[in-house]
């Protein structure tokens, strides 16, 4: 691996978009318990509460060229957090602009500013999610072929400018996490599993992909900052499983009946055209698409050995802790409405 020296320094001053996202404010709570200085930078959604205040809270708009540059000053080292997800076909345009024009406009800040190292979260979409039956390796990339996904060319997109930035002289670590669980917004990212299930859900899917406990990322992203690992990307998984095991796991924590109906691809194919008529009629996105449809029914295996050897000292928490932890965070705070 190529590496650099980057050893932090008590002047540090880090810079983390996406700050009220899932993974970008438990990545924030973790440099603050370590007596970091923190700017964080959010949108539209307001930053959640800290324990430790931070250095500055920034309300501003990654497509916003001057509103970074001024959100970069003094920054040593960014955490690029922020990003769009999505499989909807009308969410095109904004994908794109968020995830590549927004990356490109962080990365040529950072360049700017002469931040001294950038850690970059992608997806494992941008790897060709969608290859049954395969193991995913960090080798892979986005191919038409194997993945009909927008958000896995906007995310793939976004590493190329990522890579541009480091040819043009800033270090930089990618990380490509798999489905990233947490107690996240009950109606948000993949705290939906749990609350689908929460709600009575009966449907389950036999499909295996990866998963990773929320506070297993934010610490790899520490990690591989305060190392000297420089221009590699990392799988960041903890363990590939089945949707159905996952689903039975919350459920029985959730103390809910277990998901009992198979969806199966013929089932896939009607209920994907049923929520594109529903959405249609009603100007609400689909529940359901076919690219959601596709990742849930596919059998994909993903390879963390690279990230495991680049970091010894690390291990990953079970996926049973993990869904552990996050019902009960998530079951406080329903009683607590």
């Amino acid at each position: 691996m190529d590496r650099e020296n980057t050893t932090n320094t008590k002047d540090e001053l880090i810079l983390v978009t996406g700050g009220a996202g899932l993974l970008g404010s438990a990545l924030i709570e973790k440099l603050l318990q370590q007596n970091k200085k923190v700017k964080a930078i959010y949108h539209h959604t307001p930053l959640p509460s800290f324990s430790k205040p931070l250095q500055a809270a920034i309300g501003c708009d990654i497509l916003d060229v001057n509103g970074l540059a001024e959100a970069m000053q003094g920054v040593t080292h960014v955490y690029h957090c922020a990003g769009k997800v999505s499989f909807h076909k009308k969410d095109r345009a904004a994908l794109y602009a968020i995830n590549v024009e927004g990356t490109a406009n962080i990365v040529n800040a950072a360049l700017a500013a002469s931040v001294k190292k950038m850690v970059h979260v992608s997806s494992v979409a941008a790897l060709g999610r969608i290859r049954n039956h395969e193991i995913i390796t960090e080798q892979m990339n986005w191919t038409p072929e194997t993945s009909n996904s927008i958000y896995g060319h906007s995310k793939f997109l976004g590493e190329m400018e990522v890579w541009r930035a480091v040819a043009e002289g800033l270090p930089a670590v990618i990380i490509n996490p798999v489905i990233i669980l947490g107690p996240g917004k009950w109606n948000e990212t993949s705290t939906r599993i749990f609350k689908n299930v929460y709600e009575g859900s009966p449907w389950f899917t036999e499909g295996v992909t990866g998963f990773v406990d929320v506070e297993d990322a934010a610490e790899v992203m520490i990690q591989l900052m305060q190392s000297n690992v420089n221009k590699e990307r990392f799988i960041v998984s903890a363990v590939n499983a089945s949707y159905k095991d996952l689903l039975q796991q919350i459920a029985v924590a959730f103390n809910k009946r277990i998901p009992y109906k198979k969806f199966t691809p013929a089932l896939a194919s009607f209920v994907c055209f049923a929520e594109s008529v529903k959405s249609f009629f009603s100007g609400k996105p689909a529940l359901i698409t076919k690219e959601t449809a596709a990742t849930a029914l596919a059998t994909v295996q993903f390879d963390n050995r690279k990230l495991l050897a680049a970091l010894p000292g690390f291990s990953y928490k079970p996926l049973a802790q993990t869904i552990k932890d996050t019902c009960s965070v998530l079951q406080q705070k329903i009683n607590s409405q």
